[in-house]
């Protein structure tokens, strides 16, 4: 087959492989769409897309809007003709105007098994929900948020250890894998397009500062995934003497070994959420609303990443303090 005329929309690094895929295809990718270059980190230096990086370094033309719901945009694409538009994380809505336009549609490729998380961070939610099955789906878009007939699917296991550092790379490279095989069945006609139940949808907003904070009252296990779900961006944290202490890895449940020394079989007797009961070679045990926490890699304010024991030796944090 001689390949389809493609236009690339995506900014976030979970969408180079895919454009990388693209590019050692068949298809022709006629130009990429990315966010504009923005100030980021400490110096605010401008910086450019990990999609535009690679597409520059491919050789293709680049094509930065600030906003994809003008009718400039539109009349730009219209002028490509392309057979379809391929969209991963771009991060700006796509209009009526601009979804019609591509021949067999846009079809964009979502870390999550449709229609469970919907929106900006659905690996995040996945691994802070505690979810055991995540995935990736590929669907033809609609102006709803994620809400478009879904294409092909691909569950993956969510280990209980993993973080959304773990899981972000998996999931990019099987969305890689998706999209190729979505592509070779439009090609031959033979696209599956199954609706999504509305009743299922579950979803995934853009995470907030408030999603950060370590509620010491909620249970261990679900702090514990916070935590993982939120390494390695943009972390959870808790307070210490008044400032911001990151908690980068946490233990709890059976994954602590033998801590009755720390009166476990005690309960929440006596104790308050946030109130550290042990502290040895493996972290800081602290309580919470059900179980103990146990702390294992920290980072103080201005500090690099820690084990919690170095941090418990250096601060003097002992039995009884309290974190929050």
């Amino acid at each position: 087959m001689a390949g389809m005329r493609i236009v690339f929309m995506g900014s976030a690094d979970f969408a180079v492989p895919t454009l990388e895929a693209l590019i050692d295809s068949e298809h022709e990718v006629l130009a990429v769409v990315t966010q504009p270059d923005r100030p980021r980190g400490r110096g605010q230096k401008i910086a450019v897309t990990p999609v535009k990086e690679r597409a520059l370094a491919a050789g293709l033309p680049v094509y930065q809007p600030q906003s994809a719901r003008t009718a400039e945009f539109a009349e730009w694409l219209k002028q490509l003709a392309p057979t379809v538009a391929v969209v991963v994380a771009y991060g700006q809505i796509l209009p009526p105007a601009v979804l019609e336009i591509p021949a067999q549609g846009c079809i964009n490729v979502h870390a999550s098994l449709l229609p469970r998380y919907r929106g900006a961070a659905p690996i995040h939610w996945a691994v802070m929900q505690g979810e055991t099955v995540t995935g990736v789906s590929t669907m033809f878009m609609d102006v709803g948020l994620d809400s478009g007939d879904v294409i092909l699917q691909q569950p993956i296991p969510l280990p209980a250890e993993a973080t959304s550092g773990d899981l972000y790379p998996v999931l990019a490279a099987e969305g890689a894998r998706l999209l190729r095989q979505t592509l070779e069945m439009l090609e031959k006609g033979t696209v599956p397009r199954v609706p999504q139940n509305p009743a299922e949808a579950t979803y995934a907003p853009s995470l907030t500062r408030k999603d950060e904070v370590i509620d010491w009252s909620r249970p261990a296990e679900a702090l514990r995934n916070q935590i993982r779900g939120l390494n390695p961006w943009p972390g959870a944290y808790t307070e210490w003497n008044g400032k911001v202490l990151k908690v980068w890895r946490a233990k709890s449940g059976a994954a602590l070994g033998n801590i009755n020394q720390y009166g476990l079989e005690a309960g929440n007797a006596g104790r308050l959420p946030g109130q550290v009961v042990g502290v040895d070679k493996n972290g800081l045990y602290v309580q919470t609303g059900k179980g103990l926490l146990l702390l294992t890699e920290v980072q103080p304010t201005g500090k690099q990443w820690m084990p919690a024991a170095d941090f418990s030796r250096g601060y003097r944090v002992e039995p009884g303090a309290r974190l929050g």
